[in-house]
């Protein structure tokens, strides 16, 4: 009989002044800021390095330098794949409970004497800002272990309801027959350290490749994990290039799943790789990803304007806008447009840039070079665009870190291109719509894009919600109704989204650990038939 046990949010700490959580804090970023570690690969529980170096920096001071990390080629990538076949014997055979164990003390570890060193190594690696950094790597890291727990015995749990007198019937949920391939984004330490635990948590075993732009804190989840209970082996860390370590990995006969969190052209190319040689593999690859988003925030003429542009400054530029569910695009009613932009512009004023160790800096630096070009190449567009204006930010600088300031675009083109593409940046782009347009405008936000992660619809006028929640039914997985479009949380809305923007299979909730299954259907008989001849063959 499998016990389940009554998960319960973890509490999100405020790091208000004064506060010892804040002084604790503190005094680790510094200590962590002054020191440069070395991260090998974690290959059956045994450090690999293999001299091929890759750097871990600080966005918000690029030239520092906190960890140096050794890459994995082909070689290492063969043994991982080897060490996971191996600790799959055993693994996959371990009963549910003693899995659980070691998830849920993954979850006091991170909630007690780890949750400082994973919060600044999120802060250091990611530039993301205390309360950000607070609400990812310590609060749903450890929601995710605990509810992924009890979802988990919850599926267990759930048995056939009808034996027949004679037969018992019994659903055994197998892991996947080989090893899952995981690959984390650099933006949410919770989502990577989901991505290959969710499937471990399942029987599974996983290869774990983070994004190089942020391996310093998926290392120090590793070595919490390890300090869990979990068996070397059992998750393998290889950091290295997407071509080294993806390549021998989408090849390997053995592959049972993808689990992926990145990019719609990366995902898409996996897909058609698994496809291209599906005959190749000993099952057929479960493959569950979350990918991209052009997340809209829809105004309607009855909304509360402070309530609207709180939504607006929090959706679209907290951690600078590198969500995927970050609002990137908004409809707004022209006769609303002046006082909303009075107010609007004036909050924006207020905010501060600059490193997350100054605790009063509410945006910080974007991830790396790469970004910080892509995303002031939008800027630039609008910019030079007649059909556009750029009402705030604009300015960027990167000599010491990658900063872009918070920056707003107002263009009288709908399908502007900073309207339609994904930046992943503190880049959001107004359109203003007459209010007597409401119909045309919920049909101009379902065909934008390509993308339906989150949205959001704001206003008084329930008519007008309601109407605008059944017309964009598959704009959005995740729909917001009089709240910004990001912010989900684990066990209260599974996230997840559909179309361009992934398979919708919703982490933090039982529909993801199902994907990480393969049931075998049991049928015991305790009146086994003696006689081939049924009684409609005998004769009249």
């Amino acid at each position: 009989m499998i016990q389940i046990h009554q998960s319960i949010n973890e509490p999100v700490k405020t790091y208000e002044p004064g506060s010892k959580e804040r002084k604790d804090l503190q005094l680790k970023y510094d200590e962590m800021a002054n020191q440069s570690i070395e991260i090998p690969l974690l290959i059956n529980g045994e450090e690999i390095k293999t001299g091929d170096i890759g750097k871990c920096i600080m966005p918000h001071d690029h030239k520092n330098v906190i960890a140096n990390y050794h890459k994995a080629g082909e070689i290492e990538v063969k043994n991982a794949i080897q060490s996971s076949l191996e600790a799959w014997k055993t693994w996959s055979k371990t009963p549910l409970e003693e899995r659980t164990k070691i998830f849920r003390t993954a979850a006091r570890l991170l909630k007690g004497p780890w949750r400082d060193t994973i919060n600044a190594a999120t802060m250091l690696n990611q530039s993301k800002n205390v309360y950000q950094a607070e609400i990812d790597s310590a609060c749903e890291l450890i929601d995710f272990f605990n509810f992924n727990s009890e979802f988990a015995e919850n599926i267990y749990s759930n048995q056939p309801l009808i034996c027949p007198e004679g037969v018992k019937n019994h659903l055994e949920y197998r892991p996947l027959e080989g090893f899952v391939f995981a690959i984390t984004p650099f933006n949410f330490t919770s989502i990577a350290g989901n991505l290959p635990s969710a499937p471990a948590l399942m029987g599974n075993v996983a290869l774990w490749k983070p994004a190089s732009s942020a391996v310093l804190p998926c290392y120090y989840l590793m070595k919490m994990l390890e300090e869990a209970g979990l068996p070397g082996g059992v998750i393998n860390f290889i950091p290295g290039s997407g071509s080294r370590v993806g390549d021998p990995v989408l090849s390997n006969p053995n592959l049972a799943g993808v689990h992926f969190t990145g990019s719609t052209q990366t995902f898409q190319h996996i897909w058609r790789y698994i496809g291209n040689n599906i005959q190749n593999y000993k099952t057929y690859p479960r493959i569950v990803g979350e990918t991209g988003g052009k997340d809209f925030c829809l105004a309607h003429e009855s909304v509360d304007i402070f309530e609207l542009a709180t939504a607006m400054i929090r959706g679209a530029f907290e951690f600078q806008g590198q969500k995927c569910s970050a609002m990137s695009r908004a409809y707004i009613p022209t006769n609303i447009w002046k006082e909303l932009k009075k107010i609007y512009l004036s909050e924006l004023k207020t905010i501060k840039m600059g490193s997350p160790r100054n605790f009063s800096n509410f945006m910080n630096a974007v991830i790396d070079k790469n970004s910080f070009d892509s995303i002031t190449n939008y800027i630039e567009i609008a910019r030079n665009s007649d059909s556009a204006d750029i009402i705030s930010g604009g300015i960027y600088d990167d000599s010491e870190g990658y900063f872009i300031e918070p920056t707003t675009i107002l263009t009288t083109d709908p399908h502007f291109k900073t309207m339609e593409e994904e930046i992943f940046g503190p880049v959001l782009t107004i359109f203003l719509y007459d209010p007597e347009d409401w119909d045309s405008t919920l049909e101009l936000v379902d065909k934008t894009s390509p993308y339906a992660l989150t949205g959001c619809v704001m206003g008084k006028d329930k008519d007008a919600i309601q109407n605008a929640k059944d017309y964009l039914t598959h704009s959005a997985g995740n729909f917001y109704i009089n709240d910004k479009p990001t912010g989900a949380v684990v066990g209260q809305q599974p996230f997840g989204g559909s179309r361009a923007s992934g398979t919708n299979d919703k982490a933090g909730s039982e529909l993801n650990l199902q994907r990480w299954v393969s049931i075998r259907t049991i049928k015991e008989s305790f009146d086994t038939p003696k006689d081939y001849r049924y009684p409609f063959l005998d004769e009249d």
